[in-house]
């Protein structure tokens, strides 16, 4: 059952990778037109920011489907970091294009449909960065399950383990 979920994990987690990346990458792409058509506001300058950090920390994270190693912790830990830091992206955009009249906010002159844009691929950005957590995590614990137990050996040494039962009848009793 394991070696099922697996299988169906990797795929889905290599697809929200992708969707991840290129939710970033689109949502990088509108927020650098914003900064180039009006240069202030700290809600797009943070915007632009969090998708520039995205698409380039989120690149590692293709490998991770692949093989799970220490990469796979590095990349949940960037997961959960991003994931709210989308979400505040979020929230910022939510407050700048959907109160009062949002064609004239911040940048103004820009169409109403791509500061909606801007807004859904942050949202996209945010929903795959959680869910890609998730999926980390879970093919993480599949994986965990498959490694093989090793036991300590001692090598070279003439005494018993530490926790070997106490000899008191042989030659080394004394």
């Amino acid at each position: 059952m394991a070696i099922l979920q697996s299988t169906i994990a990797r795929p889905l987690l290599l697809g929200t990778r992708t969707m991840q990346w290129v939710s970033s990458v689109i949502a990088m792409g509108i927020y650098a037109y914003f900064v180039h058509k009006q240069h202030h506001g700290t809600h797009i300058i943070f915007n632009l920011v969090i998708s520039v950090l995205s698409v380039v920390f989120f690149l590692p994270a293709f490998l991770s489907p692949f093989k799970s190693t220490l990469l796979s912790k590095w990349v949940a830990l960037i997961d959960m970091i991003f994931s709210y830091l989308w979400l505040t992206a979020f929230i910022f955009s939510s407050q700048s294009y959907n109160y009062g009249n949002v064609y004239f906010n911040a940048p103004f002159g820009v169409k109403v449909s791509v500061k909606h844009a801007a807004e859904a691929f942050t949202f996209l950005a945010f929903f795959f960065t959680v869910l890609g957590l998730l999926f980390e995590t879970m093919t993480r614990w599949v994986d965990a399950d498959h490694d093989p137990i090793v036991r300590e050996k001692h090598h070279g040494d003439a005494r018993a383990p530490l926790d070997a039962p106490a000899n008191t009848t042989g030659a080394a009793a004394v």
